[in-house]
């Protein structure tokens, strides 16, 4: 069948402005000159510049004429990242978003952040057609090892936060929390302890927490203290707390994160000591509530705007398949009101 002759005018014209010999802004011909260069009516050449506007590839100004639209030769790739963060619903826990949003927002991108249980109602391959890469906050380094094998072997690209995962390939972003431990023990050896414990939330120590105990215990180490605490004693724990203190005749105690800390300091003061006369606390994390309580907590702060900035930039590196390395954000003490010189 022929081809109409307004779809070569149309066709013509369309294929200047892809390969941009009709440079954005300019000027096309006229309708006489169009129907002058193909010997057709004018009604034609009027059509093929009417499709072409409706197809968004010009505009049209009364008494100036058609001219190329911008966007049509600027298209802007857009696509989504998903971050899964265990306290998404809770950023006074830690805040990553001044660091990632513009990162990724600069790129074009979208950022969906969820809880982890977004990731028990998806497979990896519903994951991989409705994002472009995973940041992802380790809960436990065994937390949904099977869906990450899968996206492993796939080459989705996947950034964890806080902990590194030994049996995948992804890049980690981590707190410098060995030296977080070495800092909080070395406070506390310099107001005059000399019994000082660790206290955990739990029996289970996730990597994170293991770092800051091993710091904690090169702390000890270094200044010839012989009392510590053995990271497998159960009695180390916030539910029998106040009695390991008691027994060990502890001064002072790190705790595994300001949640843990906040909550010893309660079970403390419900047992008349006085703080921090009678004991010094310091926590992990530098959380909201940490400078609200009484007397307000020394703790260790992450950078959580430097971690998400860090954790952006190399998800969008993985993207665009540059290999990226792991890398680990200094900590900082912030001396408060619950640590005080012996």
């Amino acid at each position: 069948m022929k081809q109409p002759l307004y779809k070569k005018i149309y066709g013509d014209l369309q294929q200047m402005i892809d390969s941009g010999t009709l440079a954005p802004e300019s000027k096309l011909p006229t309708e006489m000159e169009l129907s002058e260069k193909y010997q057709v009516s004018r009604i034609t050449s009027k059509r093929a510049l009417t499709e072409l506007e409706s197809e968004g590839y010009i505009y049209r100004e009364q008494g100036r004429g058609s001219f190329v639209k911008k966007q049509q030769t600027e298209h802007v790739q857009t696509g989504k990242i998903l971050f899964v963060l265990p306290f998404a619903n809770d950023l006074s826990l830690g805040n990553f978003t001044e660091g990632i949003y513009p990162i990724i927002q600069e790129h074009s991108y979208e950022l969906l952040m969820t809880p982890s249980d977004y990731l028990e109602q998806r497979s990896a391959q519903m994951i991989l057609q409705e994002f472009d890469g995973l940041i992802y906050y380790a809960v436990t380094s065994e937390a949904q090892l099977d869906l990450l094998f899968e996206l492993a072997a796939l080459d989705f690209p996947v950034v964890t936060l806080d902990k590194k995962l030994y049996d995948f390939s992804f890049p980690a972003v981590l707190s410098d929390n060995f030296q977080g431990g070495q800092l909080a023990i070395n406070q506390l050896v310099h107001d005059g302890h000399q019994k000082i414990g660790y206290i955990f939330g739990a029996t289970h120590h996730p990597q994170s927490v293991r770092q800051r105990y091993l710091g904690y215990i090169d702390g000890l180490k270094k200044s010839d203290l012989a009392f510590r605490t053995k990271l497998d004693d159960p009695a180390a724990t916030i539910k029998t707390a106040i009695t390991y203190i008691q027994e060990n005749q502890l001064t002072a105690a790190i705790c595994e994160n300001d949640l843990v800390a906040i909550e010893l300091m309660r079970q403390l003061k419900q047992a008349n000591y006085q703080l921090p006369k009678d004991f010094s606390i310091i926590g992990f994390d530098d959380i909201q509530a940490a400078s609200l309580i009484d007397p307000p907590l020394t703790t260790i702060a992450q950078n959580f705007a430097e971690l998400g900035k860090l954790a952006g930039e190399k998800i969008l590196a993985l993207i665009k398949q540059t290999a990226t390395p792991d890398e680990k954000v200094p900590v900082k003490l912030v001396l408060r009101q619950s640590t005080t010189n012996k």
